[in-house]
């Protein structure tokens, strides 16, 4: 952060749009759970999730695009004064009368589609940023905000809906929408005119071009990485694809914990949006921890995320065997933890290996699969809590991971050593 203050400022930026995303997600999630919903409590509140993950799916191919062929400092400000506008629109409207429960669907579409902008914007933005040395470390504070974002959003927005219904919660959206917008205008991107993609590497790490290199001697169709199709990125890298699949599948059951913590605190703990909130806050800080202290973790990429995904369904289980506050509050503290060491092992490792021409699509490209899994999940898991109890539904989640993490471990003694340098690194500071 001193070494890169213009890092500082968009890292704050993305810290404010997605506390901001979370805490509507959250409080209208509850608002749903614990003052609107009828008789498909579940239902109601999984399509809300649903329809606030979509964007991320479904726009992939525009984002890329996007964020490929225009200034990244430009885009990340129009995507936050986007979201600003909107939530400022949905809080006069609140101000004025009720927010209709469709209006509620279309805010939570809208600003799910400007985040899907920022994020990917912005870890592409990391090189241009940063030295090539603090990469992995800006990619933990990148990761991280996930973590910041969820223990502030999902703290204030149940606490929000329990206080004055939905009308703070959108205001408060704004003001922080508005306010990441001016950061990101304010930073500099001082390597953007001089990142390019150049002579890569046997593990994918590519060279930056010195500020003086001729524009002539740059490939062009290297130059230019909108000339390769979305599809092919993956294609060319089986590895990398088989274990975003891995993950995606975990997805399914980690992602439903948004929809099963609301329903768990109203049929089980029997209790109100401040343990909701808790339990958020627990879910976050955990996330935090974990993306700190994943780089120091020794072990390959791929044994340390097949043990962190046992670790996650025996976390995200036991709720479903032994009920309590404090039981919830560890477990999610847990699962957190487990889900940023993944984040900043894995994320850390395809800054290396994708080539620069590729990394504006393949990470729009990965957080649609990522995101893929979340609407479904939503969807699904909150149609199964209008038939099945909460705790049964802990049970379901732990069980379906446990399957994934084999999957994981198998792959990796799969991968051929000598064609994959970089996976058998140990992360700075570690010792294999």
């Amino acid at each position: 952060m001193l070494r890169n203050p213009s890092f500082g400022r968009v890292w704050a930026g993305q810290l404010l749009t997605q506390a901001a995303s979370r805490m509507f997600q959250v409080g209208a999630v509850w608002w749903l759970v614990g003052f609107a919903g009828g008789a498909h409590r579940g239902l109601d509140s999984g399509l809300f999730l649903m329809l606030s993950t979509l964007p991320a799916v479904a726009m992939a191919p525009v984002v890329a695009r996007i964020v490929e062929r225009r200034p990244h400092r430009a885009v990340l400000a129009c995507a936050a004064a986007g979201a600003g506008a909107v939530a400022g629109a949905a809080a006069l409207w609140t101000y004025a009368g009720t927010l209709p429960m469709a209006v509620t669907y279309g805010v939570g579409l809208a600003l799910a589609a400007c985040q899907a902008v920022f994020d990917p914007c912005l870890t592409t933005s990391v090189p241009e940023l940063v030295e090539d040395a603090d990469i992995e470390s800006a990619t933990g504070f990148e990761l991280s905000t996930q973590s910041v974002a969820g223990l502030a959003g999902g703290l204030l927005g149940p606490l929000a809906v329990d206080a004055g219904g939905l009308s703070g919660v959108v205001t408060g959206c704004a003001a922080g929408y508005l306010l990441a917008a001016l950061l990101v205008v304010s930073a500099r991107f001082p390597r953007a005119a001089v990142t390019c993609p150049a002579a890569t590497g046997a593990a994918g790490v590519t060279d930056q071009a010195p500020a003086d290199a001729d524009p002539a001697q740059v490939d062009p169709t290297q130059a230019d990485p909108a000339r390769r199709p979305l599809r092919r990125i993956l294609a060319e890298l089986p590895f990398i694809r088989r274990v975003l699949m891995c993950f995606a599948a975990a997805n399914v059951f980690t992602t439903a914990v948004y929809v099963v913590m609301p329903l768990y605190t109203r049929g089980v703990l029997h209790s109100t949006g401040s343990t909701v909130a808790s339990l958020e806050a627990a879910l976050g800080a955990g996330t935090l921890v974990g993306s700190f202290t994943g780089g120091r973790l020794p072990g390959r990429p791929v044994t340390v995320g097949s043990v962190c995904l046992l670790v996650m369904g025996a976390a995200l289980g036991l709720p479903g065997l032994v009920t309590g506050h404090a039981v919830a509050l560890g477990s999610l503290a847990v699962t957190g933890w487990c889900v940023g060491v993944i984040g900043v092992r894995f994320v850390a490792l395809f800054q290396r290996l994708v080539p620069a021409a590729d990394k504006p699509g393949f990470f729009a490209v990965m957080q649609a699969l990522l995101g893929a899994t979340f609407p479904v999940s939503s969807l699904l898991f909150g149609a199964l809590g209008d038939q099945l109890s909460a705790r049964t539904l802990c049970l379901v989640q732990g069980a379906g991971l446990v399957p994934v993490a084999l999957a994981l471990w198998w792959l990796g003694g799969r991968a051929a050593v000598r064609d994959q340098p970089a996976l058998t690194a140990a992360p700075s500071g570690a010792t294999a």
